[in-house]
């Protein structure tokens, strides 16, 4: 398969594989709302479906409507993010709910556009959102998507490190034109690399369209771009941020320095990480040397 290549090839196997294989997750049945895609997109963010669920699934029993969670401290956001990592995007998703209601009149906006004009949302959720929740005829490509047409269409392994201009005009090339069909034709090349199309062990066997596969077609040549590491967390400041947040989170009031001190013996590493969680916005610094998710100093 080539990128000039007749792009229906590879929307009838894909579609047809995806209506039997697609995963039942309350974010893509047809009665979700715009603001659960909305919360699904940011926590789908380098997070595992496993992971997310059950978060996704309090977080919308707790705030069903972006007017509940703007009400909130955004530490109340941070505390009920847990351990799905990357806490920030918490503090995102609460100051995107403040500005929906603050300009939207509570509701999330509906075309990529207006998406993109809410903090923290960028090119990816602005699309997805939009597609997934709207129906807006748009190019949606996150790692997944990436992987599986860089291996279909190019033949490569693995896509570049970063989005390059030709390979997001192979994506958008490939989406139907009738917008039903686009926004499920999204999904589909997602969950195939999701669930087929892997990074590590790819099940060629099962996959709807091996046969025009131009990677498998060369004989699945190996990756000759620059190396791919995986991420260290042993030890990572990355880490320790999480050791001294889930100490916050899991505290019923603020908590002294010293506390924060017996979690870790490497001052130096301790203290720069404390620095950056409270220069984040994920820590609030009280009187008394003591400290508090934003907004949460109850006790």
């Amino acid at each position: 398969m080539t990128a000039g290549a007749a792009p229906e090839r590879l929307h009838r196997p894909i579609l047809r594989w995806y209506a039997g294989a697609a995963r039942d997750l309350p974010w893509r049945r047809d009665d979700a709302r715009p603001w659960g895609v909305f919360v699904s997109e940011v926590m789908l963010q380098q997070t595992p479906v496993a992971r997310v669920l059950p978060v996704w699934q309090e977080w919308l029993r707790r705030w069903p409507a972006p007017a509940d969670l703007a009400a909130e401290p955004p530490g109340e956001a941070v505390h009920a993010w847990g351990r799905l990592g990357y806490p920030r995007r918490a503090l995102r998703l609460h100051a995107a709910a403040v500005a929906i209601v603050a300009d939207h009149e509570g509701a999330v906006p509906s075309t990529e556009a207006e998406l993109l004009t809410l903090p923290g949302v960028g090119t990816y959720t602005a699309a997805a959102v939009a597609t997934f929740a709207f129906g807006e005829r748009t190019t949606v490509v996150d790692t997944n998507v990436r992987r599986v047409l860089a291996r279909v269409v190019e033949g490569r392994e693995y896509a570049a490190p970063s989005p390059t201009r030709a390979e997001l005009d192979v994506a958008a090339g490939l989406v139907p034109e009738h917008p039903a069909s686009a926004r499920t034709w999204s999904v589909a090349v997602m969950e195939l690399g999701a669930l087929v199309c892997t990074a590590r062990a790819p099940r060629c066997e099962d996959c709807p369209v091996a046969s025009l596969c131009a990677w498998r077609l060369a004989g699945r040549p190996a990756h000759d771009g620059p190396p791919r590491r995986g991420q260290a967390w042993e030890g990572t400041d990355r880490q320790l941020r999480g050791i001294l947040l889930a100490a916050l989170r899991d505290a019923n009031s603020p908590v002294s320095r010293g506390t924060l001190e017996a979690l870790s013996d490497n001052e130096i590493q301790r203290e720069r990480c404390l620095d950056s969680l409270v220069a984040d916005g994920l820590v609030e610094p009280l009187d008394g040397d003591r400290f508090a998710l934003p907004g949460r100093r109850a006790g």
